[in-house]
């Protein structure tokens, strides 16, 4: 058990100071720096309930920015040590496949979220600054959004498996900012096609990544309430269970590939 811990302690370590060894990480969070801050303490028009729709657009950002860091964490796990060959060294520890993905995922996981939270400062500062006060819904809107980033390293890490980079980071991409957008309207949507199409739809609902759940932007920035603890934990636990399944499939597909 010890050895397990701290292989695995080795292993996050190593993901988490990867990813921060990379300049477009620093260059992004400059960016959100740079674009963030101004849009969430101006005024518009001289009105102060119009910098609302600020606040939410600086929200969006951040969920842009976090989106970008989580795939390029999860994509960057394997293929660059399989490049390189690196990945036989640390297969020769001994430390089992399984191991140095779970390893390596709360790695990318930590970093991920490390550079949210940083953007997360910077928004609850600029509205203090501005005269605004903590919302009741922050704290639930920032767990939820750290489950998504953990669901979309995930999503990634399976990606990179199996296809190349930019086809992983494309069609992930897709995938979620498709569902963040538009999962809520699909099942409405099905119903107008016809019933071919619709199963189409309807399988997708299913199946993808349902990235809308994890949204508060609304109620954060208009002041609609927390959303309720039950709905609040089936939540978390979706997007728990969804990571592990991902994760799994991942640890089969990458103990049957050939290294």
């Amino acid at each position: 058990m010890k050895l397990f811990l701290r292989q695995v302690r080795s292993l996050v370590k190593l993901s988490f100071l990867e990813l921060w060894r990379r300049n477009d990480v620093f260059a992004l969070l400059l960016l959100g720096l740079a674009l963030m801050v101004p849009l969430s303490m101006a005024t518009p028009f001289g009105a102060a309930g119009a910098s609302r729709y600020l606040d939410e657009m600086a929200l969006l950002l951040v969920w842009g920015f976090s989106l970008f860091i989580a795939l390029g964490a999860g994509q960057r796990l394997f293929p660059p040590e399989f490049e390189s060959r690196t990945i036989y060294p640390l297969l020769a520890k001994p430390i089992s496949r399984g191991r140095l993905l779970v390893g390596k995922y709360i790695g990318a996981v930590a970093a991920a979220w490390s550079a949210l939270a940083f953007f997360y400062v910077l928004f609850v500062a600029s509205v203090l600054l501005r005269g605004g006060a903590f919302a009741a819904e922050l704290p639930q809107a920032i767990v939820l959004h750290f489950a998504f980033v953990a669901l979309a390293v995930a999503v990634s890490l399976l990606g990179s498996l199996l296809v190349t980079a930019s086809a992983n980071l494309s069609l992930s991409a897709i995938v979620l900012v498709g569902m963040f957008f538009f999962g809520r309207r699909l099942p409405e949507y099905a119903e107008g096609l016809n019933p071919a199409l619709a199963w189409v739809v309807k399988a997708v609902y299913a199946v993808a990544p349902h990235a809308e759940f994890f949204d508060m932007r609304q109620r954060l920035v208009h002041g609609w309430g927390a959303v309720d603890g039950i709905v609040f934990s089936v939540v978390l636990l979706y997007a728990a269970a969804y990571a592990a399944a991902l994760l799994g499939l991942a640890a089969l597909v990458l103990r049957r590939r050939r290294l």
